[in-house]
């Protein structure tokens, strides 16, 4: 079972096992969302289903969960999706774009809420998988097997509110980590929120720190070593990520996984949430 990353090499492997497993691509555009389509039509692992970002990976219908620009479907929403596809517990899933993990975390993390611990992302995304050669589909989707039915099991994951954190800003127990680039974590720039700066207190960690320049994330030591230096004595227990909706900073949370230093939690609602709620503190550095 993979819980973490996959490498191209392994998921060769596991197509070749005869075990149950499903492909899943995420590519996606944050200001054009309609580049998914034309992305998943040109180029993908073959086999692979889609996972779009607005229309399976968030809602913005009575079942959201939270708020901001990219709120969770509730589990249940999630799990019907999930079975419509064939997809069942007892099969092994991997996770992956084209843009450095960008996408691919989310839904890498939102099937550990649902309680599917076998989920992994494939370690470099397409561009690894196209280098070795792996074989390719192109145009339409393939039908949907036969649906199934996904059961929810207790949560992996935890996610926070913004009524459960706010609170708790500039307390010892919280450390917030913000996946945004340098740029708007200052409040210099603020290309779709509303609002500019960042959470008080909040430490900053582009989610593309994770990566090598080719593509691949950084090995456990290095991650380990970077996220220490970025904690600076604090409890590695107490983090909590947003970036600006809940999408881009997974790839942190993953990360401080590989380095382990244990499960942290999300804030799904993020900048994009917390900015645009009445009352609360909004920093610029």
């Amino acid at each position: 079972m993979y819980t973490t990353l996959i490498s191209v090499q392994q998921l060769k492997e596991l197509q070749a096992s005869g075990q149950a497993f499903m492909v899943f691509d995420c590519s996606c555009d944050l200001m054009k969302p309609e580049m998914a389509d034309v992305m998943f039509a040109t180029v993908r692992i073959q086999g692979a289903r889609q996972a779009h970002l607005d229309r399976n990976l968030s809602t913005h219908g009575p079942t959201a969960v939270n708020g901001g620009r990219h709120p969770l479907p509730s589990r249940e929403t999630f799990a019907a999706w999930l079975g419509s596809l064939g997809f069942t517990n007892e099969m092994q899933a991997v996770v992956y774009d084209r843009n450095g993990a960008n996408y691919c975390g989310r839904l890498w993390w939102m099937l550990k809420w649902l309680g599917h611990d076998a989920v992994a992302v494939l370690d470099g995304g397409l561009q690894a998988w196209q280098a070795v050669g792996g074989a390719v589909d192109s145009g339409a989707a393939l039908p949907a097997q036969a649906s199934s039915k996904f059961a929810l099991k207790p949560a992996l994951r935890e996610w926070v509110s913004t009524a459960d954190l706010a609170p708790q800003v500039g307390h010892a127990n919280l450390t917030i980590i913000d996946a945004r680039g340098a740029a708007r974590y200052r409040g210099e720039m603020e290309p779709i929120d509303p609002v500019a700066g960042h959470i008080p207190g909040a430490l900053n960690r582009p989610f593309n720190e994770n990566l090598t320049a080719e593509g691949f994330f950084k090995s456990p030591q290095v991650l380990r070593a970077e996220f220490e230096t970025l904690l600076a004595g604090r409890d590695a227990s107490t983090v909590v990520h947003h970036c600006g909706s809940g999408v881009s900073t997974v790839p942190n949370i993953l990360a401080m996984e590989l380095a382990g230093l244990g499960v942290t939690r999300l804030y799904p609602g993020s900048w994009s949430e917390w900015c645009n709620t009445p009352g609360l503190p909004c920093a610029k550095s």
